[in-house]
């Protein structure tokens, strides 16, 4: 990737395995099959409605869930599958199988992720003008594009470079690009609990939380709109963004199944030409 897209200063972060994606922590289990249970139930199916998906009987999904049956490794596989378990997650039910973990957590920086960082960079460059940043599982901003730099040049902002930041502490901590948000305090209260209900499987984000000033909880509105937009107080004025998300279909490894990309689209005309005012003005 270009250096606008991956700075040399992430070089460390890029280097080490991901955390794992949030996932909710299974219990303990004493078989697979119990394991298989608890996620069927938690994903609100009945053993006929998951036996229906995967082509096998439901006697049969009985027996592998009380023990009576061990699952081979295809029909386990396609039981996860269906139930759209993480994959981390996965691993832990192919062990009380007493199989091998079948995914890894690669490091960012692996010659085997190259052609996911080229993907990142493609997405990321397509966006511009309008801001768009590639997060890891613990929220931090691995990549961005010019639009994302831009949209931080003109809060006024001291950190010029989002690729710097992690956007939990950047948006929770005073002093940090939440104080420059319009609303603030719904935005801030949202990225809480989302971040709290992904703590659920990730140890670090849970620690990193533990030291992030908590927020005041929101009131929803009475009449509320679509999207609740990403009101951003500039030199410009206020420029208004709808918030949307991509992540990597069928990954086969944990790092990459952890990745999103954040993409802030103008909400109005008004943000659309301030955006590309500022990247005429930069150019």
């Amino acid at each position: 990737m270009t250096s606008q897209v991956m700075d040399a200063t992430n070089k460390d972060r890029h280097s080490r395995p991901m955390s794992p994606r949030p996932f909710h922590s299974l219990n303990p289990a004493t078989h697979a099959g119990q394991h298989l249970r608890q996620l069927r139930r938690q994903a609100g199916l009945s053993q006929l409605g998951l036996s229906l998906a995967c082509g096998i009987s439901q006697r049969h999904l009985s027996c592998i869930e009380t023990g009576r049956a061990k699952a081979g490794p295809s029909t386990l596989h396609a039981l996860l599958s269906a139930l759209d378990v993480p994959l981390e997650q996965c691993n832990e039910v192919f062990l009380a199988a007493g199989y091998a973990p079948r995914y890894q957590a690669s490091a960012l920086g692996t010659p085997a992720l190259e052609m996911i960082h080229t993907a990142i960079g493609h997405l990321l460059q397509a966006q511009n003008p309008a801001p768009a940043i590639a997060l890891d599982s613990d929220w931090n901003i691995i990549a961005a594009n010019a639009g994302a730099t831009l949209l931080v040049a003109m809060t006024g902002a001291q950190a010029a470079d989002p690729q710097s930041l992690n956007l939990l502490d950047t948006l929770l901590r005073p002093g940090g690009l939440g104080d420059h948000l319009a609303n603030a305090a719904q935005i801030r209260s949202i990225t809480w609990q989302r971040a709290n209900r992904e703590a659920l499987g990730n140890p670090g984000l849970a620690r990193r939380l533990q030291d992030l000033p908590a927020p005041k909880a929101t009131i929803p509105a009475e009449d509320p709109a679509p999207l609740i937009l990403t009101r951003v107080n500039t030199q410009h004025g206020e420029l208004k963004f709808l918030s949307t998300f991509t992540t990597f279909g069928m990954p086969q490894d944990i790092s990459v199944a952890s990745l999103r990309i954040e993409h802030l689209i103008p909400a109005d005309d008004a943000t659309w030409a301030a955006m590309r005012a500022a990247q005429q003005q930069r150019a």
